[in-house]
């Protein structure tokens, strides 16, 4: 199984946060669509022959897009790829845009999914970092979305917001789950260098949230969602059971996939690569029918520490033997020695040939991802 990643990177304007390349540039949209649908016949052969079990409208602002260029975007796909009989097909949107009228005109495409980036349910939080929807408008666009149907809405919200205390994260989880949506997405806030938020923290205009009260919320969201009824499959990502994101989770799986449109990854299981950060280059090198893109050639030692980081990350974790059939027993000994000291602290338990982060563990993971990757 494989899958499609499709960057729309257009937004109506920019979130204080976001280092997603992205730009606010509607009179684009025509041209890159013609590249896009350029780039698909162009790479056709790039995944191996088998069933597409996903497809990922991601951004940017996929919603920003009408009725007729999603009909062009899936007309090439069904035209290149056999799509598995339940392919699971996202859209994410931006909350004002999940208005009855346009998701009426969605109504006739295949989206099954929706992605909303709802973020905060706070006005001030949404207005600090630059969203363009009110709390108001997030609330509407998720029961306007149940009405028209959709049965696997998946929200996303961020914690450790500029002012945000133990309190008001709560009240934000307690509006998230009175919606009933069937997937959460909760990641603690990062500044990222060049954002607008990453030079008003270093102006003294915003501080961030202390590392204490970060691990407190992280605890609090993980007993919120056990408390209703949702897996922890993922250090940011929970779901009803049954509701995972496959996307998603065929990226943490290392399964092959093809990433289209201005700065998209792609892998194909040896290598990796990504497309030019840039409308304008990106376009103009597909009118050439000479798609712009950078490729690596993954090592072994690549390839083991892309699996560490992202697998252990998941409810599932390292799988031992996994380790020593794709890797060699060197690697396979090497992360056996390094992460003892992880479970005589308790940080990390061993399961039915597993190795998982314990709660203690996740809240310090990307110290014990770099402990075990090879460098």
């Amino acid at each position: 199984m494989s899958g499609i990643y499709i960057h729309v990177p257009f937004c109506k304007q920019r979130c204080a946060y976001c280092d997603f390349y992205t730009e606010v540039a509607p009179q684009f949209i025509e041209t890159y669509i013609d590249a896009l649908v350029r780039e698909f016949y162009l790479r056709k052969d790039y995944l191996p022959v088998a069933p597409v079990r996903s497809i990922y409208f991601g951004g940017g602002t996929p919603s920003v897009l009408s009725v007729a260029h999603f009909n062009r975007i899936f007309n090439a796909v069904s035209e290149l790829y056999k799509l598995d009989e339940d392919a699971e097909i996202t859209l994410e949107a931006n909350p004002d845009d999940l208005t009855d009228a346009y998701l009426s005109e969605i109504a006739s495409l295949p989206f099954e999914r929706l992605s909303i980036g709802v973020q905060s349910f706070d006005d001030g939080d949404l207005k600090r970092i630059n969203r363009r929807h009110t709390s108001l408008q997030a609330i509407e666009a998720v029961r306007n979305a149940q009405k028209a149907g959709f049965m696997n809405i998946s929200i996303d919200l961020i914690y450790g917001l500029p002012g945000q205390d133990l309190e008001r994260w709560k009240k934000q989880l307690e509006q998230a789950f009175a919606l009933k949506v069937q997937h959460i997405s909760a990641y603690g806030l990062t500044y990222e260098e060049g954002t607008k938020l990453w030079r008003q923290r270093a102006k003294g205009e915003v501080r961030a949230t202390t590392d204490e009260t970060m691990n407190e919320m992280y605890q609090l969201l993980l007993e919120t969602v056990k408390n209703n009824g949702f897996e922890a499959y993922e250090i940011s990502n929970f779901a009803k059971p049954g509701f995972r994101s496959r996307h998603n989770s065929s990226y943490w799986k290392q399964r092959p996939y093809i990433g289209l449109g201005p700065s998209a990854h792609s892998f194909d299981g040896v290598s990796r690569q990504w497309n030019v950060a840039s409308i304008r280059k990106y376009t103009d090198a597909l009118a050439n029918n000479s798609p712009s893109f950078e490729r690596e050639e993954l090592t072994l030692f690549d390839r083991y520490n892309d699996y560490i980081m992202v697998s252990l990350r998941t409810s599932e974790g390292i799988d031992e033997a996994y380790i020593r059939l794709e890797f060699g027993k060197e690697l396979a000994s090497y992360c056996l020695e390094n992460i003892k000291r992880f479970i005589q602290t308790e940080k990390i338990y061993r399961l039915n040939g597993n190795f998982r982060l314990t709660t203690a563990g996740i809240l310090i993971s990307d110290h014990i991802i770099m402990t075990l990757m090879k460098v």
